[in-house]
């Protein structure tokens, strides 16, 4: 059955649905939201559930998707009944909807329990296949992020922007949990968290306070901070900005990651912008200024830091592709974020050691 993705620009594109069609009783399921490209080659079900993606269509660049499937649940047993995902980075599909180039209805993986299109129906998530998904990228790299639509047929609704969203009240936890591990305890504010993150800390031994992300910090103990990912404007986050600015005011270590870097940015009185078409892939080169070594990191985010640093903080990482602000250091507390994904999930693993550092500070 035929599906259409119509742009804000007047633009329309033709593709065959694959996933969700329409509701039990009839109704034609849609998406909306910001039109966005990843270049990753494997890796759709942590996309797919990727808080950061709330709000948006995802454009897969690599032509084949869906050949290994999606994989069944699995999950880390903790105390009390309390489980994490191993496999997933959330509960749900987080993607407003999927374009590909070519869905492969014919999956083979030994850890597969169904295809993509199964998944996606079940959460009620429209897919279009048959898109000249090269064609669209080049247009989206042209204008930039674009507003779209899924749907049946071309309508004349004013489309939705997500950027307009207080998205990451959206996608955070909405009550607070403790993981008991060890000695040390880390506080998270979860934005949008990727469990990747979660299950980074509680490998290395250390006991997490999960909290919502407009949590008041001062009724619970921790030896230090963390700021997650999440979706949307940074600025929107006004809750979370207010509790970091309060922890500036300290001395426990605070580690921001992607989103994270920017709340931290905008505690710290700098600001942030939208890139163009984002970063969104599992292969950007960046440079740690003060060691110049270079690493490949996976990123989703669509706002940077502006190069503009408050008193007392300078720039910890470079991009090499446009030279945008990867990673933020205070010059004397021990406060540092980064904009790209050391937990990966997926992607290289290559600067997993940040998760060390911080652990090491607390």
């Amino acid at each position: 059955m035929q599906k259409i993705l119509s742009l804000v620009d007047g633009s329309v594109i033709f593709g065959e649905s694959f996933g969700a069609y329409s509701t039990n009783s009839g109704q034609v399921v849609e998406a909306e939201g910001e039109v966005v490209f990843a270049t990753g080659m494997v890796g759709y079900p942590e996309s797919l559930t990727d808080p950061s993606y709330a709000g948006q269509i995802l454009v897969l660049t690599y032509p084949l998707i869906g050949n290994y499937g999606v994989p069944k649940r699995e999950t880390w047993n903790m105390e009390h009944g309390t489980e994490v995902l191993k496999n997933f980075e959330s509960e749900k599909i987080q993607v407003a909807g999927l374009v590909v180039s070519e869905y492969s209805e014919k999956y083979s993986h030994h850890a597969a329990k169904e295809s993509l299109a199964a998944w996606l129906q079940r959460e009620k998530i429209p897919a279009i296949t048959g898109v000249d998904t090269r064609a669209l990228t080049q247009k989206l790299r042209e204008q930039g992020t674009i507003l779209g639509r899924i749907e049946d047929k071309k309508t004349s609704k004013k489309f939705w922007n997500p950027n307009e969203e207080h998205l990451v009240a959206q996608v955070s936890s909405t009550k607070p949990r403790f993981f008991k591990r060890g000695k040390k305890t880390v506080a998270i504010l979860d934005c949008g968290m990727k469990l990747g993150i979660l299950r980074n800390f509680l490998e290395r031994g250390v006991s997490v306070h999960h909290l919502p992300h407009d949590f008041n910090l001062e009724k619970v103990k921790f030896d230090g901070l963390f700021i997650s990912n999440g979706p949307g404007d940074p600025a929107r986050a006004t809750e979370a900005i207010h509790s970091i600015r309060q922890q500036l005011k300290k001395s426990k270590p605070i580690f921001g990651i992607c989103l994270g870097n920017q709340l931290l940015a905008l505690a710290a009185g700098m600001r942030t912008f939208k890139l163009p078409y984002g970063h969104r892939s599992q292969n950007q080169p960046v440079r740690e200024i003060k060691t110049k070594h270079c690493f490949i990191t996976s990123q989703n985010h669509g706002f940077a830091v502006r190069n503009k640093m408050a008193v007392g903080w300078e720039v910890a990482f470079e991009n090499l592709n446009d030279g945008s602000v990867e990673g933020l250091r205070h010059r004397s507390k021990p406060f540092f974020s980064i904009q790209f994904h050391p937990e990966a999930s997926p992607g290289p693993m290559d600067t997993e050691f940040l998760f060390d550092e911080f652990v090491k500070k607390l």
